[in-house]
């Protein structure tokens, strides 16, 4: 951002952060209002609701006891309807046989207004049930008396309460038997309804406010209040219009202000870009006596002094040298060999200018292979890299003796596997502790008796430009890029180490429960992509503990590497073993449905039980352990839809092996059908007889139950 940016961008955030925080506070107050009025006012309908349903339930339970108490049951009833005190009267006998019911009751299912808890699902009345006795306190049946809950009820509910209301005809998914809610701001309410726990209160995106009413004891029915907001309707297009009108008048003030700021240095700014291009001629012009002014002056006086200075800093190699060393400190940090190691080679050779060039590595201990080259046969596309023996020609030497070499050769003095040249320059490269860096190691190039081992590669150039030999500055030079190059590639290496240990356990080598998550979200992804099955083996040996208390944590140490080794003897290349902790492992095994999975926990089992494992247990005796394994088996997608589920789903299963008898394997059971879920289903399809699932596009698929709704 330039300054005339920055001075606008303070001075409008000093002027128009008091009109913002005012918007802001404006807006949050109003909001917070609202919503506390709307809170009341729902507890005050959710109260009148309450109320309204006790005092029906009161009068359907007189209704009741009216008939009850009197020996004519159907002119009671009769009189009781015709009063309006309730719908329909049901008298049954102690058997639960209707004796007497009134015409046209509402249809099933009742909710009876003492229930405790009211069930999900709909409700068409509501009932109150009396007992009937005789004389002597006998039982003789019961007295039922309803009203219907139908569009006029949940109607005269809202006229009672003063808001929306509705009624969930179920629970879980939610969904609407009656409501007075307009048909654009139903769905909005329900969607607030189905987040909502106890009495709290939500918004709409509509702006409503919602609240949840019973079921609870006293008042059984499932209900929605909602009431609209009061807020303003333009009130936020007002604060922003004002924020608005602000912002314009405070960018304009600002921008004429930093204009005048900022235009001498706009001017020395214009001045400085005209020396960059190579004009020494350019001058400020001197407006004023004061900061700026005295850095105008300072400015001319530079640029004049300047040009006396340019021809020495064009030819200073020092300068290079620096700019260079940055370069190979930067590269150093990165761990893409390849493109390092072609920084640093083309960088060494503009630095000295040689023609040709290559960064040998030492492979095996045996011989140096060019990596990168430049300006050699070898580095066309296709050709085969230059390999040098340790000890052979120029490089080889080198790297042998880990001393730099540079001279001048006869086309027939050259190795045969090395490039020809007249002149050339080789400096070795090693690990930083071996190189002198480190208290008490002596550099590779001061110690010619140092192993060959410690030396990592050769920075090798060939005849400079201009048939001159290559000087000591070359070599210092070639050093500092030599000293780099050993630096990447041992970052290379500690990295690839670091990151092999990071996703291995290292008493078993197998892989840890970090890459075990990575790789059951990739195959479990892979599957759902393809269509295929993805099966988990969640294993765990059996009293493990008592291997330890008996034999000793090294012979404990000893079962568990052991019992990794068998594993990875049981299962394909493809399959993928996981150390989960402790005596817990994880055996992932790609396009393998449940009846694959059974054979290899089979076999795993037989692996692990058939051959007790040998360790040296306490005082140094070679103990002969029996050991077995409890597997669980989670199958994707027969068990679960992700891969956290499915290793939840193996979990199970070994719980379930670990409880019936260890040494023994278990199938997880197969999980509820969604009813959200539509599965095609071929014609004439037909399950296994065995009930296990196949994997593979051609399946064979269960029919669906159509009591399931699946």
């Amino acid at each position: 951002m330039t300054l005339r940016g920055r001075l606008t961008a303070a001075f409008l955030a000093v002027a128009l952060g008091p009109v913002l925080l005012g918007a802001v506070f404006v807006a949050s107050t109003v909001a917070a209002v609202d919503r506390s009025r709307a809170t009341e006012r729902l507890a005050v309908a959710a109260t009148a609701v309450r109320t309204s349903i006790d005092a029906l339930c009161q009068q359907l339970r007189a209704a009741a006891d009216a008939v009850a108490v009197t020996a004519d049951h159907a002119g009671t009833a009769a009189q009781v309807v015709s009063r309006g005190l309730a719908t329909a009267v049901l008298v049954t006998d102690v058997t639960g046989r209707i004796s007497y019911a009134t015409p046209d009751p509402p249809p099933a299912p009742w909710r009876d207004c003492t229930a405790q808890a009211a069930p999900g699902g709909p409700v068409s009345a509501l009932v109150v049930r009396v007992q009937l006795r005789d004389a002597a306190g006998s039982a003789r049946g019961t007295v039922a008396a309803a009203l219907p809950i139908d569009p006029a009820f949940v109607a005269r509910l809202a006229a009672a309460t003063g808001v929306a209301v509705t009624l969930l005809d179920g629970l879980a998914p939610i969904q609407v038997a009656h409501t007075t809610e307009s048909g654009s701001g139903r769905d909005a309410v329900l969607a607030a309804a189905a987040s909502l726990r106890d009495e709290h209160v939500t918004g709409t995106t509509d702006g409503r406010y919602v609240r949840r009413a019973g079921p609870t004891v006293g008042q059984p029915l499932p209900l929605v209040l909602s009431v609209p907001s009061d807020q303003p309707p333009g009130l936020h297009a007002v604060l922003v219009t004002v924020v608005l009108m602000a912002a314009l008048l405070g960018v304009a003030v600002a921008w004429r202000l930093a204009r005048v700021t900022t235009r001498p240095l706009v001017e020395l700014a214009g001045a400085a870009d005209r020396v960059a291009t190579g004009d020494l001629t350019a001058r400020v012009p001197v407006r004023s006596g004061d900061e700026i002014g005295r850095l105008a002056v300072a400015f001319n006086r530079m640029t004049r002094e300047t040009g006396g200075y340019l021809a020495a800093l064009a030819s200073s190699r020092d300068q290079l040298r620096g700019h260079l060393a940055v370069l190979g400190d930067t590269l150093a940090s990165t761990h893409d060999l390849p493109r390092i190691l072609r920084v640093i080679l083309h960088s060494a050779l503009a630095a000295t200018g040689a023609r040709a060039g290559a960064v040998l590595l030492t492979e095996q201990g045996e011989q140096l292979v060019a990596r990168c080259s430049a300006g050699l046969d070898d580095s066309e596309p296709g050709a085969a890299p230059m390999r040098v023996p340790l000890g052979s020609g120029v490089v080889g030497a080198v790297a042998a003796t880990g001393q730099p070499r540079r001279g001048r050769l006869e086309s027939t003095g050259v190795a045969p596997d090395e490039p020809r040249c007249r002149t050339y320059i080789a400096v070795p490269f090693a690990a930083p502790d071996a190189t002198g860096d480190a208290p008490g190691v002596a550099p590779v190039a001061d110690a010619p008796d140092r192993p060959a081992e410690v030396v990592l590669g050769v920075l090798a150039l060939y005849d400079r430009l201009g048939g001159e030999e290559f000087d000591d500055d070359d070599l210092t030079t070639l050093r500092t890029f030599a000293r780099h190059a050993a630096v990447a590639v041992d970052n290379v290496r500690v990295h690839e180490e670091a990151q092999r240990l990071s996703l291995t356990d290292p008493l078993t080598g197998l892989w840890n429960y970090r890459y075990l998550r990575e790789s059951l979200r990739r195959e479990v992804e892979r599957a759902s992509r393809f269509g295929r099955m993805v099966s988990v083996l969640a294993l765990d040996l059996d009293r493990f503990k008592r291997v330890n208390d008996t034999y000793g944590h090294a012979a404990g140490d000893t079962v568990l590497a052991e019992f990794a080794r068998r594993v990875r003897g049981e299962i394909r290349e493809v399959d993928l073993a996981f150390r989960r902790g402790g005596e817990e492992f994880v055996v992932l095994l790609p396009e393998t449905d449940a009846r694959g999975a059974t054979i290899v926990a089979e076999r795993l089992g037989a692996a692990v039980r058939d051959t007790p494992v040998t360790a040296v247990g306490h005082a140094g005796v070679r103990e002969s352990i029996p050991v077995t394994v409890s597997i669980g088996i989670g199958v994707f997608p027969d068990h679960a839809d992700t891969g956290p589920q499915v290793l939840a789903a193996a979990d199970e299963a070994l719980y379930a092996a670990k409880t019936a008898s260890r040494d023994t394997w278990r199938l997880a059971p197969a999980r509820e059908p969604s009813p959200t879920r539509e599965v095609p289903v071929p014609a004439a399809a037909r399950s296994p007889v065995d009930g296990l699932p196949r994997a593979g596009p051609d399946m064979p698929v269960a029919a669906s139950d159509p009591s399931t709704g699946s």
